[in-house]
């Protein structure tokens, strides 16, 4: 499969993950680190970047 910088960009740009509900979030980097961000699912506030594979 081919990649390229558009597709890789959509999928994993801004893209966190909730370390505990596995659930996906879209948000800016700047957001995570200041802890303005939390899962919609279950509250928690420590999100992890999406693994690029």
């Amino acid at each position: 499969m081919v990649r390229f910088p558009e597709a890789e960009e959509r999928m994993f740009k801004n893209v966190f993950v909730c370390r505990k509900c596995k659930s996906k979030i879209r948000s800016t980097t700047m957001k995570v680190i200041n802890g303005e961000v939390k899962c919609r699912k279950c509250g928690y506030k420590v999100l992890r970047p999406i693994k690029k594979k």
